[in-house]
């Protein structure tokens, strides 16, 4: 089961990609021709597609790392996303719009695909992140607490006890704690482990 899972996270992992990939490439021809010939200069017409469209995808890496990390959305990322998805838009329709309704629609289906396609690979990973609990929790394992510095905690505990203890970096990073918090999980962490009570605050 576990390798016919991860096949199949491969196979719609790599479906979504080639997806994307023929979008992008699509939605640049358009945009450029389109830059081409509404005065734009040719360096400018080949980098304004990469532009927007790389806005698309360097906002939809934004939102994926912070899906990753459990962290919330940024709105800056969320923004430039929105934004950027209006411009590959509005310039795909505005490319097939000399011929008709049926012009546009072909036009802009790359970027609908395209911005769909990092859409679906953003949720996957939010879905896995949710679904892991679970999962570990069918184990046997104890579900990791809701606060920050106890989820923290506990993940120290049990790198710990597997001779592989996070840094207060990693901490940080994965747990979004302070440098100070992380300070002082590593502290209680330490103080636990040599036998003494932990200060309770």
């Amino acid at each position: 089961m576990v390798n016919e899972s991860r096949g199949i996270r491969a196979a719609t992992a790599a479906a979504v990609l080639l997806v994307a990939a023929i979008a992008a490439v699509v939605s640049f021809v358009h945009i450029e021709h389109l830059a081409v010939t509404h005065g734009q200069i040719t360096l400018a017409a080949v980098l304004l597609p990469v532009s927007i469209d790389g806005t698309v995808a360097a906002a939809s890496l934004v939102m994926l790392r912070a899906a990753r990390a459990g962290l919330g959305t940024p709105w800056l990322a969320r923004l430039m996303l929105g934004l950027s998805v209006i411009a590959t838009l509005t310039a795909n329709l505005a490319y097939g719009a000399r011929y008709g309704l049926t012009g546009s629609l072909l036009s802009g289906w790359p970027a609908v695909a395209f911005i769909g396609s990092a859409e679906m690979a953003i949720g996957m990973v939010r879905r896995t992140r949710k679904a892991a609990p679970a999962e570990a929790a069918g184990a046997g394992w104890t579900p990791v607490p809701a606060d920050a510095e106890s989820a923290a905690m506990a993940a120290l505990r049990a790198t710990l006890a597997a001779g592989n203890p996070l840094s207060g970096r990693q901490l940080e990073t994965r747990f979004g704690l302070t440098r100070a918090q992380a300070t002082r999980v590593r502290q209680l962490i330490t103080a636990e482990t040599n036998g003494h009570a932990p200060e309770t605050t």
